[in-house]
């Protein structure tokens, strides 16, 4: 009889997940650099062969969720109900990897532990920035098929949206924040960002100076990233 597939994914998801826990451990109990990846295999009890079908490096341990992340983004922009606004196409994009992470890295402690090692380890720091310029990159490019905006102002928004989640959750992370206050802190960091949202369509517009439409609009009702 055929191995069923769901089960197979299901088995895969269970091998992943265990190494995550295991590279999670290891990095905050041992240390980074002094964890190797045999290490790992070791402590999750799989060979370093399936190790490699999971994550191409140390490094990639550390997003075991980012691509998924993008994905969710791009297939709420490309498959938006007809007629739906940018702000709101952008708003559930950015909540649906805001609850992945809700769901994962921040539960598993994952996010917490890329927080510090982004500041302490260069090839950490250099494997986040490539993934997090890639991302970007294919969220803006799904943005501007999806809308008549071009490069340079897709970018920017995805850019300015993706950072302010980011720093927020970071900022949060690294002060020991819980993660329903990081959670918090994202969501209200997505709020902030979605006012620049709201002037999108107008950049460029040749009737409007360019002093005319600043990026962001201004407003009274932002609430603050933290109770005061």
């Amino acid at each position: 009889m055929p191995d069923d597939p769901g089960r197979r994914e299901r088995k895969k998801q269970v091998t992943r997940r265990a190494l995550v826990a295991a590279a999670v451990r290891l990095f905050t109990e041992q240390g980074y650099d002094e964890t190797s990846i045999a290490d790992i295999t070791e402590a999750a009890d799989v060979s370093k062969r399936t190790f490699f079908l999971h994550f191409p490096t140390k490094e990639d341990v550390l997003l075991a969720d980012g691509d998924d992340r993008v994905v969710l983004a791009v297939r709420a922009i490309t498959e938006r109900t007809p007629g739906t606004s940018l702000r709101d196409a952008l708003a559930d994009a950015t909540d649906q990897m805001i609850t992945n992470t809700a769901e994962g890295d921040l539960p598993t402690g994952l996010a917490a532990l890329r927080a510090r090692l982004v500041v302490t380890s260069p090839a950490v720091q250099a494997r986040v920035l490539h993934t997090t310029f890639t991302a970007q990159a294919r969220i803006s490019t799904a943005l501007r098929d999806a809308y008549p905006l071009d490069e340079v102002t897709a970018s920017a928004i995805v850019g300015a949206l993706m950072g302010a989640i980011s720093s927020a959750a970071v900022t949060s992370l690294e002060r020991g924040d819980t993660p329903e206050a990081t959670l918090a802190a994202m969501h209200a960091a997505k709020s902030l960002a979605l006012h620049c949202a709201d002037m999108a369509t107008q950049i460029g517009e040749p009737q409007l100076a360019p002093d005319a439409h600043p990026f962001c609009t201004p407003t009274t009702d932002i609430s603050p990233l933290t109770p005061s």
